[in-house]
């Protein structure tokens, strides 16, 4: 997974108050199509951290993180896909961070 910010103390309480989270499972096409990369650019272009995992099911969870505006677009974003994809669904959690993360990686 990628790195998590941890024992930051009030540090992390000053992120977390502007920092919002989203965790996503996008089903359908969605492996084998380059939608792990599709995602983590659009999530670094917007600056968002967190990771995006290929699941044994065939579906793709992503867990992102940062601004409420930005992850509309992202989310928005992933319910497209890559050219090759083709999205069925993507079951949406928002929620508030229990723990931050320094990046957006790709989780294998």
């Amino acid at each position: 997974r990628a790195t998590p910010l941890h024992g930051e103390g009030r540090r992390f309480e000053s992120y977390s108050a502007h920092m919002e989270e989203v965790y996503c499972r996008a089903q359908g096409r969605v492996q084998l199509v380059m939608f792990r990369d599709f995602t983590l650019r659009k999530a670094r272009s917007l600056g968002l951290v967190g990771y995006v995992h290929n699941q044994g099911d065939g579906s793709v969870e992503v867990l992102a993180q940062g601004t409420l505006e930005n992850l509309k677009k992202f989310v928005a974003h992933i319910q497209k896909g890559p050219f090759l994809a083709r999205v069925d669904r993507v079951d949406t959690e928002w929620r508030k961070p229990s723990e931050l993360y320094r990046s957006f990686e790709i989780v294998f």
